[in-house]
């Protein structure tokens, strides 16, 4: 059942654009093997993920290189998709899957599969940054708070990005940007608003296969964020903004929490 919220949206989109989400997932994780496939009291996470998607829209994919979770998604009603096991990136699994999928849509929204608890506004978010046709791309970005303290914003785990006037990201880093000069660090979330990074993509259909043509850059290769090769190549990136952050799941300890946060707001 769709959101309210949504629903209006929809009555107001003059564009009449339409959306696909692919979820990228794969098997093989250093930090926690078969993740996609993990109990979450009494569903696997890729389902948990897959439902709160089409909470917002239907036409909904798994992009795998997995028969496993292939299989797993086509037995809860799910779609999948076999994709190569040699991508770089989940934008590359998700060109793969488009294009095998075949059919026609305006906007590509890439979910990643690790993310149970992604919220239904954050997904609205990222449609409506396409109400100009202009937008190439998009993403999302939280600002930092201050009582999430310094630790939080040097931790290089969690990407910053400077925004310009328009909206639309001027870099991405896993160093704190920018670098407040006059005053002691412990000062910096007082002085100026820092933007986190919340890793959801959206890319219009022609865009996302130009994007996955491209030769790594340096700044990627520096900092290894995909991102930075499409703003190298001047492709502009705009961005919506966020109050909510999920719980991104990458190890066992990340899905203990997972499961407790599940288990109190039930």
């Amino acid at each position: 059942m769709k959101t309210h919220n949504f629903m209006l949206w929809k009555l107001r989109n003059k564009q009449n654009m339409k959306y696909i989400v692919i979820i990228p997932a794969r098997y093989q994780s250093t930090r926690f093997p078969g993740k996609p496939l993990a109990d979450m009291a009494g569903k696997p996470m890729i389902q948990r993920v897959y439902e709160q998607v089409q909470k917002v829209l239907d036409e909904v994919w798994v992009a795998t290189d997995d028969e496993r979770i292939f299989q797993t998604v086509e037995s809860f009603g799910g779609n999948a998709v076999m994709t190569s096991s040699q991508h770089r990136s989940g934008t590359d699994r998700c060109n793969e899957a488009y294009i095998k999928i075949n059919k026609d849509f305006d906007v590509i929204i890439n979910v990643q599969g690790d993310e149970p608890f992604i919220q239904p506004g954050q997904i609205e978010t990222l449609m409506n940054c396409f109400d100009s046709k202009e937008v190439q791309l998009a993403t999302l970005v939280k600002p930092f708070k201050k009582e999430d303290g310094f630790d939080a914003l040097f931790n290089s785990n969690s990407p910053k990005v400077v925004l310009n006037k328009n909206s639309e990201a001027i870099y991405f880093s896993r160093s704190i940007i920018p670098y407040i000069r006059d005053a002691h660090h412990t000062e910096w979330l007082d002085k100026h608003t820092f933007y986190k990074h919340i890793g959801m993509y959206a890319y219009r259909a022609d865009i996302l296969n130009e994007i996955t043509r491209l030769p790594q850059s340096s700044l990627e290769l520096a900092e290894s964020l995909e991102q930075l090769r499409w703003i190298e190549n001047g492709y502009k990136i705009k961005v919506g903004l966020t109050d909510v952050e999920t719980i991104g799941i990458d190890t066992p300890e990340d899905m203990e929490k997972a499961l407790e946060y599940l288990r109190l707001s039930t």
